[in-house]
């Protein structure tokens, strides 16, 4: 097989008809290779949610187009910016794994993307996806502790009882009984005021 104008036109005319302005092309060679190696034609005005990576790097070439990738840190703010232009010399990246990432399209563009791991089995997530994760993991644990114990009144009584019992007689604001049962704080004096504490 050849990788040339004709696949690249091809690539780009099925962009133009995927809703989400891109079309990949697999280039593994048997069902057995569990890697992902891919040419990716991207159209300007795709939108390629901020991602990640967690157990391989990922080796981006621009054959064609102008593309520009970005890093971001672990809040999804952009730390870095890495133009992508191969009439200037500008061929490709290294993107580090477990990097949160993502790409701006300037104009029609293809891709070389070489990562390990099956897709799907890689362990790659979005960053929404991974937020939501983490918010529900949260969730579930102070739903867990707050289940375990009854209500807040309960829990700030289990609390104090667990500090004294370390041998701390500090007095204890509403401020740590909110951070350590990740309650408002409003909630958590409203209860102690009852509490006369």
């Amino acid at each position: 097989m050849e990788i040339n104008k004709d696949l690249l036109d091809n690539l780009f005319e099925q962009a133009k008809e995927n809703p989400r302005l891109r079309q990949n092309f697999d280039l593994r060679t048997s069902s057995t290779d569990t890697s992902q190696r891919m040419l990716n034609a991207l159209l300007p005005g795709t939108v390629v949610p901020i991602h990640r990576h967690p157990q391989s790097t990922e080796n981006v070439f621009l054959l064609c187009g102008k593309i520009v990738e970005v890093i971001c840190d672990e809040n999804g703010n952009e730390i870095e910016r890495i133009h992508l232009d191969p009439t200037v010399g500008n061929y490709g990246c290294v993107v580090p794994q477990g990097a949160w990432h993502t790409v701006e399209v300037l104009e029609p563009s293809v891709i070389y993307e070489a990562k390990d791991g099956k897709y799907g089995e890689d362990g790659s997530d979005t960053f929404d996806a991974f937020k939501a994760k983490e918010a529900k993991n949260k969730e579930q644990s102070s739903a867990t502790f707050s289940n375990s114990l009854g209500d807040l009144k309960k829990n700030i009584e289990y609390l104090i009882g667990m500090e004294r019992q370390s041998g701390s007689m500090d007095v204890i604001t509403p401020l740590y009984v909110s951070r350590m049962l990740n309650v408002p704080l409003e909630e958590v004096e409203r209860v102690m005021k009852d509490m006369e504490i």
